[in-house]
């Protein structure tokens, strides 16, 4: 585990139950990290905090249910993390969700109500509860998972990249608060966004082994991608678009 940049962390994940919050979890405990881990399916998140652990030969990897829609209930699990481990110094928002339809007149806009608050309100919410904790690290970074689409949204895709939109807007005004936070000498905390087409995993290539996944990138790579955001200082990462996948 060494001496790396993550070497003793403590760093809090969101949706950590997912395929990317299950690779996330073990890359962060390979490189040294403490992991808190949280979800709303306790038991996909038991599952993946075993296999972190387990992979990870023995490191301190927790997990627990937690209502990220309600922002109380978000400040109590950030401040339960530090206080358990004395520090924050990174949240990773991997709360994901897609809703689209054929064409844009087809739009429903209960899919811009469901995707609104699992794309935004969780944002909000973590944002809002880690931030004092993260600005009192002197390596704390929050890491937004993003879409190419919020970018160049598509007309059955308005919902999506609305949402995707509003929460990289959300996290580039918290780069904002990092950066005037640091004064003169700059940040030294940083929220940046993490930017692919989609994501894939090994159980979708076992579902479609003809298929290419084209410009998809392997939730393993944003994993490593994620780590690497620690090897780089505040002011080179904050409130900077990191494109995993080719802009478009």
């Amino acid at each position: 585990m060494g001496n790396g940049a993550l070497s003793g962390a403590v760093i809090a994940v969101a949706g950590a139950g997912g395929p990317a919050g299950r690779a996330a979890l073990l890359r962060l405990a390979e490189a040294g990290a403490i992991v808190a881990g949280a979800d709303n399916d306790p038991e996909r998140l038991a599952e993946a905090v075993d296999a972190a652990r387990y992979g990870a030969g023995g490191a301190t990897v927790t997990g627990e249910p937690v209502d990220l829609l309600d922002l109380d209930s978000t400040r109590d699990w950030a401040n339960r993390v530090e206080k358990e481990f004395g520090r924050i110094d990174g949240v990773v928002h991997l709360v994901g969700g897609w809703r689209g339809s054929e064409t844009f007149i087809k739009t429903s806009l209960d899919d811009w109500d469901f995707l609104e608050l699992l794309l935004v309100k969780t944002v909000q919410h973590t944002s809002l509860a880690f931030f004092e904790g993260l600005q009192r690290s002197e390596r704390g970074r929050y890491v937004l998972i993003s879409a190419a689409g919020a970018s160049k949204p598509t007309a059955g895709n308005a919902a999506y990249a609305a949402a995707k939109a509003a929460a990289e807007a959300w996290t580039l005004a918290l780069a904002d608060a990092f950066q005037k936070a640091g004064g003169a000498e700059g940040p030294t905390s940083a929220a940046a966004i993490l930017v692919v087409k989609a994501l894939v995993h090994e159980a979708m290539r076992a579902d479609r082994p003809n298929a290419k996944f084209a410009g998809f990138t392997d939730v393993k790579d944003l994993a490593e991608a994620i780590t690497g955001v620690w090897e780089k200082s505040a002011p080179e990462v904050n409130g900077q678009r990191l494109w995993l996948t080719e802009k478009p």
